[in-house]
């Protein structure tokens, strides 16, 4: 029996990753914080695609989350053959107006989870005929953002750390990419506190479906990098090529706040 192990299930691109990969008769291991919101998940998805599905509520910034999740796995022998690391969220701010607190939070869960969680699983997903890893990141990795300086920052850091450990694992039964959407019809902008641009943003969301099918088309295929929307691809690849100083420019001017 294949399973998929999916981190910040309960919401979002990792709920739709999860129906995308239940629509692929994958198995689901279903992590988020919620125990309603992921049961909730569970039950929907397995009424419409007969798949088992299984969650554990835990917070993934707790510094033994990622050996909970493994004992967890282990103790119950479910064959996993893909991680997806989605669990994250941004802050939208000037830097020394979010308390430290709230920053050093979401760099473990942005980062810290990501790594720890990715080799835990290794032993498990190497034992595979064939297995994926797929790290969520963003956009905003791709350049500084002012005003997001921490959350691009971690970002930045997902994708180097993917491209690396893929790399490392070329040669395995292990493949890694990782996705990395724009804007999307998510929770995100509320929770980041980006309510003012919200109506801005709206112009260039995708749906989470929408993301979480080019995701996993991408991760199967095997690509390193999986950027939705050709205008968020685009994005992406001209920040590669022109002047940091005109990115970071361009980049204050779209997230400034009124502060």
């Amino acid at each position: 029996m294949k399973y998929a192990l999916i981190t910040g299930a309960s919401k979002g691109i990792g709920r739709a990753l999860a129906w995308e990969l239940a629509a692929r008769k994958y198995n689901l291991l279903l992590v988020s914080r919620s125990a309603n919101l992921l049961n909730e998940v569970g039950a929907a998805i397995k009424e419409k695609h007969s798949v088992s599905v299984d969650t554990f509520p835990i917070d993934l910034s707790l510094p033994d989350a990622a050996s909970r999740i493994r004992d967890w796995c282990l103790s119950n022998r479910y064959n996993i053959s893909v991680l997806v690391n989605d669990a994250g969220y941004g802050l939208w701010g000037n830097f020394d107006e979010i308390s430290l607190e709230d920053q050093m939070n979401m760099m473990t869960l942005n980062m810290q989870s990501v790594v720890q969680l990715s080799y835990k699983m290794l032993p498990m997903l190497k034992k595979e005929q064939a297995a994926f890893i797929l790290n969520v990141s963003s956009t905003a990795a791709y350049q500084a953002v002012p005003t997001l300086s921490v959350y691009a920052a971690t970002k930045a850091f997902v994708l180097l750390f993917s491209r690396g450990l893929r790399r490392e694992l070329a040669g395995t039964t292990v493949s890694v990419s990782c996705m990395s959407p724009g804007a999307t019809s998510t929770e995100f902008m509320d929770r980041a506190g980006m309510e003012a641009l919200k109506a801005k943003a709206k112009k260039f969301e995708m749906s989470p479906e929408a993301v979480a099918k080019i995701g996993i088309n991408g991760m199967f295929a095997g690509k390193t990098e999986i950027i939705p929307g050709f205008t968020n691809y685009l994005s992406a690849k001209l920040a590669e090529i022109v002047p940091k100083g005109l990115t970071e420019k361009i980049a204050s001017a779209i997230y400034k706040t009124d502060s």
